[in-house]
């Protein structure tokens, strides 16, 4: 690898000490856009607000392919002890988007001094992947009329699969999801008076537990699908019964039939424990995220690349093979405009995404860097070869 590893390495930890929520990669952003330019490439920016793209053209008739790291970090304050700990309270790069960004920035700088034999890749930062739906925003404002291209591709670290490991699988990778807001509306009272109350947290007391039961009675078995409840908040006094009670969560599945079932059932809930405790409840869904579906084609060529990449340390067939996750990932949002596939690199045994005591792996980032570069020589050879002889 012609990029050097410590400047990579350095690079990372810079990111994570300066961690910037979604839409607000300013820095991030500036650092990216800076380094591309330093390697001969002329980046666009301002899709999606802190979005940053860079080509590089070969000159030379061929195919094109996209590659996307995502740069937004997450609302959690970090509890770790390492020198390049976040700075700011309350943010921290928990789901190791510091390393995605510098392992696909380490293959631009790779790819500019040892570039694919044709046609165009185009490397995509995106921001606002947690929540923030950032890839739908930058296909709506253009992304794929200004940087055409015929597939796309994701890498994600995956803590708890052997550092530097990779992992693909076709068909669904990721699951998609609904955040919800649950709202219950009672009457409130003095705590030794519940009868001239209408509870509202014995309302959602149970509403949260009926939840539990949704996908075990309304959705397929043999369908992976979760109903989550993260937040139950309601009252401000230990003798006073509150008026409202509020509740979210998600819910995630593997298609979308199941979703939908998923929602249907969680609406039903809600009306009959409006019926049962004399409350109202409203509950809006928002934020979905599609299901991640990687097409066939394009899995088989990562899985030939996880195993090219290194001759020395190619890996047995069996241990490319992933089961899907019921995480969501804005990347679907991609998948469904142009075939792809998004895979999993390992990130050893790491605290789990979104710990606050998480930290990505830096030893990893050379593979990742060499898989980036590999994946887009022999995409675009594959490629060219495949329409000659078409």
């Amino acid at each position: 690898m012609s990029v050097d590893i410590d400047q990579l390495v350095a690079l990372r930890r810079d990111l994570h000490a300066h961690p910037e929520l979604r839409f607000e990669e300013v820095r991030t952003a500036d650092i990216v856009a800076s380094l591309l330019r330093e390697w001969g490439y002329r980046p666009h920016r301002g899709l999606a607000k802190t979005g940053v793209v860079a080509s590089l053209d070969t000159g030379r008739p061929g195919p094109s392919i996209l590659l996307r790291a995502d740069m937004d970090a997450l609302p959690i304050t970090e509890r770790a002890r390492h020198d390049h700990v976040s700075r700011h309270m309350g943010r921290m790069h928990a789901c190791g988007h510091d390393g995605h960004t510098t392992m696909l920035l380490g293959a631009a700088a790779e790819l500019a001094v040892r570039p694919p034999e044709c046609g165009v890749v185009h490397f995509v930062f995106q921001p606002g992947e947690e929540g923030g739906s950032g890839a739908d925003v930058m296909i709506r404002e253009g992304l794929f009329d200004l940087f055409p291209a015929g597939c796309c591709f994701g890498l994600h670290n995956w803590p708890g699969l052997e550092a530097g490991r990779f992992g693909v699988c076709a068909g669904p990778i990721m699951a998609g999801g609904w955040r919800f807001a649950i709202t219950v509306l009672g009457q409130g009272a003095h705590a030794a008076q519940p009868q001239l109350a209408r509870d509202p947290v014995v309302a959602g007391a149970a509403l949260v537990q009926a939840a539990q039961h949704l996908v075990a009675r309304r959705t397929d078995p043999l369908v992976p699908a979760v109903v989550s409840i993260c937040t139950f908040h309601a009252g401000s006094a230990d003798n006073i019964l509150p008026d409202r009670t509020e509740i979210a969560g998600t819910i995630r599945a593997l298609d979308v039939q199941t979703l939908d079932a998923l929602k249907d059932g969680l609406r039903d809930l809600a009306e009959g424990m409006a019926r049962t405790f004399g409350v109202k409840v409203e509950v809006a869904f928002h934020s979905p995220y599609p299901v991640t579906v990687n097409s066939g084609p394009e899995t088989g060529l990562v899985t030939r690349v996880m195993r090219l990449r290194d001759a020395a340390d190619a890996m047995p067939e069996a241990d490319c093979a992933m089961r899907p996750s019921l995480a969501s990932e804005d990347f679907g949002f991609m998948l469904q405009r142009r075939p792809g596939a998004y895979a999993m690199i390992g990130n050893g045994s790491s605290a789990p995404l979104h710990a606050p005591d998480y930290d990505f792996n830096d030893r990893i980032i050379p593979r990742g860097v060499a898989y980036w570069a590999t994946l887009a020589r022999h995409c675009l050879s594959l490629q060219e070869q495949e329409e000659k002889t078409s």
